[in-house]
Parts: C-alpha cells; sequence; structure tokens
C-alpha cells in the first residue's frame, strides 16, 4: 500500500499554489504602477519644459483614464471567464454593437426604459449562449466558430438598424442615468469617479466571488486546465462551456449599455469593430493564459487599466496613436511570452 504523504507536503504545496496565484494577480499591479510612475514623470518633465502645468497627476485625467478602461474592463471579466475555460471569443465587438443597436431599436419603437436595458443584456446573454452551444455541438475550436459568428453578428445588427445607425430619439425618451453612465465627470461629483467605474467595480467583485467560492468556478478552472481529466472527474464539460458563454454574454451586454451612453444614445452596429482584440488584450496583459486555467479578475482589470493609461498618457505627451499601438502590441507578446516560458518551466 502506497504511503500517503507528509501532512506537511500538502502545505508546502497549498503555499506554492497560493504563491502562483499572488504572482499572476500582483505582477499586472505592479505592471500598472510601473506605468503610471513613468507617464507621471514624462509629463512632469515635458511641463516643465513648455512651461504648463501637469495634466497626468491630476482628477480630471485619473477620471477620464478610469472611464476609458471601464468600457473595456465590462466585457474583459466576462472573457477572463471564457479564457480560463480555455476558450477565446472573436465575436465580443461585433456583439457589443449588437447589444447596443437591439436598445437603440427599443427607445426608438418607444418601449419602456427597463425592456429596452433587459432587452441590450438579454442579446448579450444570447450570443453568448450561442456560441458555446455551437462549440460543444460542433466541436470546433472556439477560435473559428467565434470567427465566424463575429461576422454573423454584424450582419444581424445592420439588418436591425437598416444599414445605417439608429439615431439618438426623443431626449426624453432615454433615461438620463443612463446616458451618465460613462461620463468622466460623474453628478454629483462626490462620488468621485464615474458610475460605469463603479458599476464595473461591482462586477468585478460578483465576478471574482464566482470563481473562487462555487462550484461553477472550480470547473471553470477545471475545464481550462484539462478538459479530459475534468471530463473523467464527472465535470458536466459541455454545460459548462455553455454557462461560461452565456454569462461573458451578460457582461457584453452590459458593455453595450455603455456604448449606447458613449454614443449619445445611438446604436451603430459597426461600432464594436475591433474592440474583441481590446478585450482579449486586457486579459492577456492582466496575466490570463491562452492555454486555459489560469486568470484573475484583478489581473485583467489591472490590464484594462495599463492599456487606459498607454493611450492616455500617450494622447498627452503628443505621441501618434500608431506608436501607441505599437507599445501596446509590445507588451501583449512580451505577456504571452512570458506566460509560455512559465509554461515550459512548469511541464519541465
Amino acid at each position: 500500500m502506497t504511503p500517503s504523504p507528509p501532512p506537511d507536503s500538502f502545505a508546502a504545496t497549498r503555499r506554492r499554489a497560493a504563491a502562483r496565484l499572488l504572482g499572476t494577480a500582483l505582477g499586472p499591479l505592479l505592471g500598472l504602477a510601473i506605468v503610471i510612475s513613468a507617464f507621471w514623470v514624462a509629463d512632469e518633465v515635458n511641463t516643465r519644459r513648455l512651461g504648463r502645468s501637469p495634466k497626468f497627476g491630476t482628477l480630471p485625467s485619473a477620471q477620464l483614464m478610469a472611464a476609458h478602461a471601464s468600457e473595456v474592463a465590462i466585457p474583459a471579466l466576462g472573457m477572463t471567464l471564457i479564457i480560463i475555460a480555455g476558450g477565446i471569443d472573436l465575436s465580443a465587438g461585433t456583439a457589443i454593437a449588437l447589444s447596443a443597436t437591439v436598445t437603440a431599436w427599443c427607445f426608438r419603437e418607444r418601449y419602456d426604459p427597463a425592456l429596452a436595458v433587459a432587452a441590450s443584456l438579454l442579446a448579450g446573454c444570447l450570443s453568448g449562449a450561442f456560441n458555446g452551444a455551437l462549440i460543444s455541438a460542433l466541436r470546433v475550436v472556439p477560435f473559428i466558430v467565434t470567427l465566424g459568428t463575429m461576422t454573423v453578428f454584424l450582419g444581424l445588427g445592420r439588418i436591425l438598424a437598416d444599414d445605417t445607425p439608429i439615431r439618438m430619439p426623443e431626449r426624453g425618451m432615454v433615461p438620463e442615468w443612463l446616458l451618465e453612465l460613462p461620463a468622466s465627470i460623474p453628478e454629483p461629483r462626490w462620488i468621485v469617479f464615474p458610475y460605469a467605474v463603479w458599476l464595473m467595480l461591482a462586477l468585478a467583485g460578483l465576478t471574482s466571488l464566482l470563481l473562487r467560492f462555487t462550484v461553477f468556478g472550480r470547473h471553470v478552472f477545471a475545464v481550462g486546465s484539462n478538459e479530459a481529466t475534468a471530463r473523467l472527474c464527472g465535470v458536466p464539460v459541455r454545460r459548462v462551456r455553455v454557462l461560461v458563454y452565456a454569462t461573458a454574454g451578460l457582461f457584453i451586454g452590459v458593455a453595450g449599455l455603455l456604448q449606447f451612453a458613449r454614443l449619445s444614445g445611438q446604436g451603430d452596429p459597426t461600432a464594436g469593430a475591433g474592440k474583441e482584440l481590446e478585450i482579449i488584450a486586457a486579459v492577456v496583459i492582466g496575466g490570463g493564459s491562452l492555454s486555459g486555467g489560469r486568470g484573475s479578475v484583478l489581473g485583467t482589470l489591472s490590464g484594462a487599466a495599463i492599456m487606459s493609461v498607454i493611450n492616455h498618457g500617450c494622447v498627452l505627451l503628443g505621441v501618434g496613436d500608431a506608436w501607441q499601438r505599437i507599445v501596446i502590441g509590445v507588451i501583449i507578446v512580451a505577456a504571452v511570452a512570458i506566460d509560455q516560458l512559465r509554461q515550459r518551466r512548469l511541464a519541465g
């Protein structure tokens, strides 16, 4: 009979697992601190050279960066679930635009505001469930399936909008609270940060609780770590995958509401083109592994914040958009390379 390992070996294993989890979460935070410090110093140097007041380290600047980060971070929370489960979703951008278009259509047709908001959430949830069901039923890799549904959702949005953006309805038809969600300077001022940021933090807390303290969360990590082993252990892999994509779709629906508000109450089915790349990048920069089985809510928030800081800091310093893209691309490649090195070290 094989002797059981001593208790201290279990404790050491738990400590190593906790250290890896802490490193996954703190690494992106450290990166965010470095990026903020670099742009802060660069702005101070630039302001002294030009003889003007600093702009980066101000409250309006922080509010603007936080507002932009929330628009990426909210759908990225759903993408975190998908990537932990070993999947990917290239249709996120067009699904967000579809949800925003559905919201605008509901307001144009004079439906109740509560129904319009629910329609956006439902559209996002159904798009995610559709992706999960197709991946499970066809047993095709998520990359190919969501590449196809990306154009499907774009087409549905264009049909609904009749190939033109659905314009802002009468002003009083859309609640002010909805239009003010992404505003960088909130009213009342005492809440400091935009409503979208507080919504992002609330959703991040719920996602963290879901991953950490529920059976579903453990199943998500199990499927992403080793799908075959998870199936042998009795995990309903297909059901988990559909639920993961459907849950991520709820975040897509919320992002659709933010896009609708940011466009001043318009629904443009083409407005989400390329958004999926920013969403995936936030998760990858935040330490999520494209191989599955690893990711964190804190890391994803940090990844979205890093991209927002880079974009805003480059604008203040007069750096062109092309260089911003290059910097973010280099960071993404570096994050993936580090993840691959970590995978090889663990395998070895």
